[in-house]
């Protein structure tokens, strides 16, 4: 394991003083089964050797026609996937994961969605990166289940007045982040099992408490 990790840091390191190009053979056609980019970004390192600065914009429509936008500028450190999680499944900026790291990392910055749309917009995103069924479930799977999530608002009518309404606000908290390399071959083995739908994933998940 320190062996991995080692090699890990080595290849982080090394992109440090060099802009680091994301976006190399995503699906740039609109109508693709998963989204489309709209055109690759740029970002760079910087020197704490955490984070990175997106550089130019990365512009992702997802199979719903909703858009998801990673702007210019924008400070990523892919805190959004736990980092637990990187050991087993790779560093969130390696590989077809990038753009759909940068994006959720984004996403999870701006809450402008509640966590699930934007837990659902990283497994498409990976997909329209070409990450495998396979490997993007037990991604999706693993965030579900061991990610750690803001409280989203949620508003329901409650009436007060005959003419008038009180706002009730719902909240969800954190989840585990506990998470070792058998949970995540568990994982992984029951979806190579099941195929599960991602209604399924997310279904397994609540059963076993998010």
């Amino acid at each position: 394991m320190r062996a991995f990790l080692l090699i890990i840091a080595t290849l982080l390191t090394s992109c440090a003083s060099h802009p680091h190009k994301l976006g190399k053979g995503e699906n740039y056609k609109p109508g693709g089964t998963w989204g489309y980019y709209s055109g690759p970004i740029d970002t760079r390192w910087n020197a704490d050797g955490r984070t990175m600065t997106v550089l130019s914009e990365l512009r992702y429509t997802d199979p719903q026609g909703v858009v998801w936008i990673a702007p210019a500028g924008a400070q990523i450190d892919g805190a959004s996937m736990p980092r637990a999680l990187w050991s087993f499944m790779g560093g969130p900026f390696e590989g077809k994961y990038r753009n759909a790291s940068v994006l959720h990392d984004v996403a999870y910055d701006q809450k402008n969605h509640p966590p699930q749309e934007a837990d659902r917009m990283f497994y498409n995103a990976m997909r329209c990166s070409g990450v495998s069924a396979l490997k993007a479930k037990t991604m999706y799977y693993s965030l579900l289940r061991f990610g750690r999530h803001w409280k989203f608002s949620v508003k329901k009518a409650k009436p007060v007045l005959p003419d008038s309404t009180e706002s009730v606000v719902e909240s969800q908290g954190p989840r585990s982040t506990e998470v070792g390399p058998n949970d995540v071959n568990a994982i992984e083995q029951w979806i190579k099992r099941n195929d599960p739908s991602l209604d399924q994933i997310e279904s397994r998940v609540d059963a076993k408490g998010r």
